[in-house]
């Protein structure tokens, strides 16, 4: 009998692993690169990279608290016992008997000490990569500085946002530069739930990846006006060119290119004719409502066709100053006075270099213009805010249930 030469075991490829690494595949869609995982060693050493160490009785703890909530997260959304469009499914009474985070990986991998059905594995897989995400949102560092972060992005808008006698909204700088609004909007802090959906749907499945944590929408009488925006807040300086992020712009408002064209004539035609500028306003106005967009593309899958906006994000450099430092400071001021005291010596020797001062930071906002006549189509049927959070979270549940939809023979439209 031919005897497998022994070097082979490293040349042996996992491809799943090479999709990830080298191709773009998201791990939550990658079926085999933990089946290397065949034993309790092999896990506690995966969990080891991935940054937690299982012989930490708090770490194996945290863990394990993961767990119960990624089975409570998949039957409040996915499964029709929390969700009336969720999927007629069970979670296997097998996984409520798990203790030891090892078992779950060692069920998911297929070599479980126990014999295990098909689907109680692929359940397992499920649940992993839904605690996965769960680590994701709760570990992302900035959350701790949000209303912070919130204060100091929402503050350069609200600078120039002003009503007047009659209540009436218009951004203003002190040049006397006016623009009025129909609206002017700031997006609530996101949901931790909300946040974990939008990761399991999307490529980026990392929590540092989401842009729309923090936005503000701005709703303007016609188009005109959105174009005129923009062009306000580049001049005062409220959102910076260097910092927009290139691939996350979208426009289905108005078709640039076309209103770039024609707008020459009409600055002509107001030289010429020397026209007011309520008049050139006007032309203005009429000619952009003939540059509306052709066919339209909106890079998010779950947006409607019929939806128009522009949306861009932006960055801003965040400054936190750390407020335990000046409660600290007046405490030391007080150890100076009475430096015989063992506690004040104690407390003048302690080492503060390694707690930060001063946090800086750039952190995404999102911003959305529209005029008033999308905004209404934009809130109505298919491009309604609830069909798009409706659409996202289909999405999530047919690509991590996917083997088992498979399995079942489930189709989801």
């Amino acid at each position: 009998m031919v005897q497998r030469p022994s070097y082979l075991n490293e040349y042996s490829f996992n491809w799943e692993t090479f999709d990830v690494v080298c191709s773009g595949k998201s791990s939550l869609d990658a079926t085999n690169y933990l089946t290397e995982l065949y034993d309790k060693d092999l896990v506690a050493n995966f969990l080891l990279g991935y940054g937690f160490d299982i012989n930490d009785p708090v770490e194996n703890a945290e863990l394990f608290g993961i767990f119960q909530e990624a089975l409570q997260f998949i039957k409040r959304y996915f499964l029709k016992e929390g969700n009336p469009d969720g999927l007629e499914l069970r979670v296997p009474h097998y996984l409520y008997t798990i203790t030891n985070i090892s078992e779950l990986f060692l069920a998911a991998t297929g070599h479980s000490s126990y014999k295990l059905k098909t689907a109680e594995s692929l359940w397992a897989g499920v649940i992993l990569k839904v605690m996965h995400t769960i680590l994701h949102t709760d570990k992302d560092l900035r959350y701790r500085y949000f209303s912070t972060i919130q204060q100091q992005i929402f503050d350069r808008f609200y600078k120039f946002i002003h009503r007047d006698e009659q209540n009436r909204l218009y951004l203003r700088n002190e040049g006397g530069v006016t623009i009025p609004l129909y609206d002017f909007q700031t997006k609530a802090k996101k949901t931790r739930d909300s946040i974990i959906i939008k990761l399991l749907h999307q490529q980026e499945n990392v929590a540092e990846e989401l842009f729309d944590r923090i936005g503000v929408r701005i709703i303007t009488y016609n188009k005109l006006d959105a174009l005129r925006v923009i062009n306000f807040l580049h001049r005062n300086y409220v959102i910076m060119m260097n910092n927009i992020k290139p691939s996350r712009s979208q426009n289905t408002l108005v078709d640039l290119a076309a209103f770039r064209k024609k707008i020459f004539g009409t600055y002509r035609e107001a030289i010429r004719l020397q026209l007011t500028e309520e008049a050139f306003y006007q032309k203005l106005n009429a000619l952009i409502e003939e540059c509306s967009p052709g066919t339209l593309h909106h890079e998010n899958r779950h947006s409607s066709q019929e939806y128009r906006a522009i949306h861009f994000t932006g960055r801003q450099l965040i400054k936190y100053r750390n407020p335990f430092m000046s409660s600290f400071n007046e405490v030391r001021k007080l150890a100076l006075k009475d430096r015989e005291h063992p506690l004040s010596q104690a407390l003048l020797h302690l080492d503060t270099s390694p707690i930060s001062r001063d946090v800086r930071f750039f952190y995404p906002f999102e911003v959305q213009l529209t005029d008033y006549e999308s905004h209404l189509k934009n809130t109505q049927g298919e491009a309604s805010h609830h069909e798009y959070k409706k659409s996202q979270l289909r999405s999530a549940m047919k690509r991590i249930f996917k083997p088992i939809l498979e399995l079942n023979n489930i189709k989801l439209d």
